[in-house]
């Protein structure tokens, strides 16, 4: 833990960066056990139901965000990572309207709305590290980063169930719109200086359609926004909802059993990148050898979690799930900001995003149609075809990292 002391001792804008992710995270996950349990209960335990509400934190992002990267290069990031956190606070307390099953479509607006924005800030929030660090602290700056993410998934999850169980959903909500005008405070703290070029110029030659030429033109970048896209062909939300909340079910509702889950679940992303960085020396071949890893173990968990009969053993498949997630998750992010030139990250993040929210939307409707099809007593036939789907991107991956690597060293050789 030394080395993120001192990153964040040596990099003060970075840790301003940092808090606010502390701070908003907090919230976030006491707004995503409250929301999830609420819909569970006003549907009846749908499965449909529950993919839906997925769907609407999704599906934002994955039609705005390609759009919203070419803004995150032609504007100062630090001011849309600000605005969106402003307007998140307000609009969470719609939230509260929600009082009943026949209000239940508000929960689903008020969500696609603030994922909306959402489409603005998580690109925004990637494609500024590389300007408040040292090229050679972005492995740490990243890993910090995603282990922040699992810490206060842990806590959050836990202490998100128990607040709403102790103090009510309203409570939660609101404590949720208060994180994001308080990380909206530190955000707007941090003295950002851009990387690239801010000219009248600038912004007009950085065009989605650049983006997508920069992309064509680069195959293994190419390869690098496939990374998220093959871990979350099995989306773990879906299948962990339904499980928490009509299979093991702990508390009224299961708030309980899923808060747990989603902590057990951010452990495993916490431990991640700290144990898999022990064999990573920063380079970006020894980085997409441990992806490879990272897909064989999400694979793998789905096979556990289908085979578990205590909820003991359903919480270790989804602790395995997490590491592979989180390894994969980490990794593509540093790749990219170290193949992509600053002034397409925006874009190489949005599209990257965008991928990762297509395969999410595409598995949480699979997930959610095929439980309501099957039944929850036949969620296991799921559970297995998932595993067995999460095999492919490996396959392809092994496939490709020799291929990669050899392309590299023609690259070096030319040179």
């Amino acid at each position: 833990m030394q080395t993120y002391l001192r990153l964040l001792r040596e990099n003060p804008q970075y840790a301003k960066l940092w808090a606010a992710q502390v701070v908003s995270l907090l919230g976030d996950w006491f707004n995503t056990v409250v929301l999830s349990a609420l819909v569970a209960l006003y549907s009846d335990g749908s499965g449909l139901a529950v993919s839906i509400f997925l769907l609407a934190r999704f599906l934002p992002p994955l039609l705005i965000g390609p759009y919203a990267g070419v803004l995150v290069d032609r504007y100062n990031r630090q001011h849309i990572l600000v605005w969106c956190n402003v307007l998140r606070a307000g609009v969470v307390p719609f939230f509260l309207l929600a009082q009943s099953p026949d209000m239940l479509w508000l929960i689903y607006v008020v969500t696609i709305v603030q994922f909306a924005l959402s489409a603005f800030f998580e690109p925004a929030q990637s494609a500024i590290i590389p300007a408040l660090t040292r090229p050679q602290q972005l492995v740490e700056a990243n890993t910090l980063v995603s282990i922040t993410w699992s810490v206060m998934l842990a806590l959050g999850a836990v202490l998100g169930g128990a607040f709403a169980a102790l103090f009510g959903t309203a409570a939660a909500l609101m404590f949720d719109a208060f994180t994001f005008l308080v990380a909206s405070g530190l955000l707007a703290w941090i003295h950002y200086q851009p990387l690239t070029n801010g000219s009248p110029q600038h912004r007009q030659d950085t065009t989605f359609v650049d983006g997508l030429r920069f992309l064509r033109e680069n195959p293994p970048m190419r390869w690098a926004l496939f990374i998220k896209i093959g871990t979350h062909l099995g989306n773990a939300d879906t299948l962990m909802t339904i499980l928490a909340t009509q299979v093991f079910v702990l508390g009224a509702q299961g708030e309980l059993s899923l808060g747990v889950l989603y902590s057990v679940f951010g452990v495993g992303a916490f431990i991640a990148p700290l144990l898999l960085n022990r064999w990573n020396d920063g380079t970006v071949a020894r980085m997409r050898r441990l992806v490879l890893l990272g897909f064989a173990l999400s694979a793998l968990s789905w096979f556990v979690i289908a085979v578990a009969g205590t909820f003991t053993l359903l919480a270790v498949g989804f602790f395995v799930r997490a590491i592979g997630g989180s390894a994969n998750w980490t990794y593509s992010t540093i790749i990219i900001q170290k193949s992509a030139p600053d002034a397409y990250l925006g874009r190489m993040f949005a599209l990257d995003m965008a991928g990762f929210q297509l395969v999410t939307v595409l598995s949480t409707l699979a997930h959610g149609a095929l439980v309501d099809a099957l039944g929850v007593q036949n969620v296991v036939l799921v559970l297995v075809g998932t595993g067995l789907v999460c095999l492919l991107p490996w396959a392809l991956w092994a496939w490709a990292v020799p291929r990669l690597e050899r392309q590299a060293a023609l690259a070096a050789a030319a040179d």
